[in-house]
This record gives C-alpha cells, structure tokens and sequence, in this order.
C-alpha cells in the first residue's frame, strides 16, 4: 500500500471530487454528503490510513519514531470543571465527563455484596509509567547528555535546570533552558534526534522502580484491579513492561493510540478499561500536575516522593518514599476517613481501659 501521510488530506479530497466524473449516473447529493461527512471525520480517518501506512500514532513507522509525540511535550491537567471526552458507539458520539461515569459505573446488586464482603475489590489502582513504574527521569537525562555530546555542547549542572529539563517539552529545552541558539529546522533536528535517543535508551530498560513488584504481588492477592497510563505508543510500553515482567499485573493500558488529550483523560480511560467509578480508583504519581489531575476527577492521589519534594506534593492524599511503605490497608484508609491528616504514616494506637473502681461498702457497726 502506496501511502503518503503529508498529503493525506489533499489526495483524500482530490479522489472525493473525481468521484462524479467517474460515475456519471451517481447522485450528486449524496455525493456531497459523502464529502461533507468525510471532511468532518477526516482526522479520525487519517489515524487509520497513518496506521495502515505504519505510522503509530506518535509518528513513528513500524515502531521507530520519526517525530516527538506528547511524551516530550508539557500536557495539559484537564477536567478542571470535571469535563471528560468524546468517544464513539456505533449509535453516535458519546460525551463521556467525571459525573457520567461516577453515575454509570455503580455497583450494581451482585456487586454490592461481593465487595461488602471484599471491599478492596471495589478499588482500581492506576499507576503513571513516568517515574511511578519506571526511572524514566535517568532515561531522559541521559538522552539530553548523549544529544549534548553529539553536539559538541554541554548540559548545566544545575540541579533545577536539570530538573525542569525533564517536565518540559523538548522545544522549551532547546529554546529556554539550554539556550542553544540554533535555526528553527535545527531545533527540530534536534528534538528528533532527542526523541531517538530516548528510545533506544527505553529499549535497555529492564528494571521498575524499587518496591513497584512487591507492592503489585501484594493488591494482586488482594485482587484489586490496576492499569498503567503513558504516552508511549502501545507496542513500547508493552515491550517495556514484559521485560521490567509486570505486564501480567496490569488488566488495562492508556496509552498514546487511546487519543486522550491531557492527563485527567487518560485517568477516565484507565476507570473506564477498569469497570471501577473514578471515585473508587487511587492514582500514584510523582508529579503535582498528575495529582491535580486525580483530584479533578475525583480520585485520591498517592504521590511518590524524589523527583519532586515532599513540600511539592502536600496536595496529595498521601506521600510515600517507596512503595516499601504501602500496605493494602492505605487503601482502606483512603476511603474510610476524612480530614486532612487521615493518610498520615503511622501506627494504629490502641487505647487503654480506664482502672477498674474498687467498690467499696460503708457498714457501720
């Protein structure tokens, strides 16, 4: 199959204008609805003719990327006012936002008694892949310095540049944190080959962040649903997780082919692949933005402690060093308590029983 992606959009049209003059009897109307329809589902279209090409959808052909995707730019938090996205049945475009699914994934009867006497089945843990499952940090770092060597330049040694280097998009880095004075189509050579670097760095990652396996033997014994959100096309982040070996832990996977516009949508996507209402589900993250997102879609938010300080993370329901410091009961907690402190770390105080009084009989003799 003979396909040019760039000009997807012109040669589309071009073969919808010729079709009347090869069908001379055909009907002009529905001709015109035709092209009407297409154009306005033309980029769902492309989407399936990139990938007919062996585009994924992160520009990359037969899984090698070619452009940066949304892994190297800064998203958006999204649902701020609790709105969701759009997705299609075959009955039309459904909307899909916070209250929807809070409403439409009840629990229903037979449910209702399964997690009354299981209760930690009612939950679904979604877990960021950036940092939360994998040290995608040293990945991107190190890509930075390997682009820096290349070119014969070098990165700052400043801890917070470095550390901004890793949130940011890859033309903010270029343009604003390491200054390189460079053409606009050298910039881009340069992202590309930055986008490059990484994933031949992903391609060594083999080991999850410290305590991750423990913790995932732990809520699968509890059978507690998970699933693992990213940027990442699907066939990296599988590939990634069946060497880290923690595909099996994982029931459902976002991922870039899912179409999510920030990161609060992919949360909803990753409840709804659950079949658990956003406000049974608990997101780790590392990042404040990943946390906001959680809140706004009315899930609790476990954030991980190191890439961002703990004073960077209060928001969070609860803030944890490593996963060596989680128990299922956390979860528990989560959801059985209020108040500001309820999450806190600490050991349950059982209260002693005031002394027995001594009864005594006034007699008189």
């Amino acid at each position: 199959m003979d396909c040019t992606c760039s000009n997807f959009r012109s040669s589309s049209l071009l073969l919808l204008g010729r079709s009347p003059s090869l069908h001379p009897h055909s009907s002009f109307p529905s001709k015109l609805r035709l092209l009407t329809l297409k154009r306005l589902n033309l980029a769902k279209h492309a989407r399936v003719v990139r990938s007919a090409c062996g585009f994924n959808e992160n520009g990359s052909v037969n899984g090698f990327p070619v452009t940066p995707n949304k892994l190297f730019m800064q998203e958006a938090i999204g649902a701020e006012y609790g709105e969701g996205f759009e997705t299609f049945r075959p009955d039309g475009p459904l909307k899909v936002d916070v209250d929807f699914l809070n409403d439409r994934l009840q629990e229903g009867f037979l449910q209702r008694i399964r997690y009354a006497m299981k209760p930690d089945e009612a939950y679904g843990l979604i877990f960021s892949f950036d940092n939360v499952v994998a040290d995608t940090r040293t990945l991107k770092l190190n890509s930075w310095k390997q682009l820096a060597s290349e070119e014969g330049k070098e990165i700052p040694e400043d801890a917070d540049v470095q550390g901004r280097m890793l949130y940011a998009g890859a033309d903010h880095v270029l343009h604003k944190l390491l200054l390189w004075d460079e053409a606009e189509g050298e910039l881009d050579r340069l992202a590309l080959r930055f986008s490059q670097l990484y994933y031949d760095n992903l391609l060594r990652l083999s080991k999850p962040v410290e305590g991750l396996k423990e913790w995932l033997d732990a809520v699968s014994t509890a059978r507690i649903p998970c699933a693992v959100v990213s940027s990442l096309d699907r066939i990296n982040l599988t590939e990634a997780l069946e060497r880290m070996e923690l595909k099996k832990y994982f029931q459902a996977i976002v991922t870039e082919e899912d179409g999510m516009d920030s990161i609060a949508h992919r949360f909803l996507s990753a409840a709804m692949k659950l079949d658990r209402k956003p406000s049974k589900c608990v997101v780790f993250e590392d990042e404040p933005r990943g946390i906001t997102a959680a809140h706004n879609c009315t899930m609790m938010a476990v954030a991980l402690i190191g890439a961002h300080p703990a004073y960077d993370l209060v928001q969070a329901d609860l803030a944890v060093a490593s996963f060596n410091e989680l128990s299922v009961i956390n979860l528990r907690r989560l959801f059985a308590n209020k108040g500001s402190t309820f999450m806190d770390l600490q050991k349950q105080v059982i209260e002693k029983s005031p002394p027995k009084r001594k009864l005594t009989i006034d007699t008189s003799f």
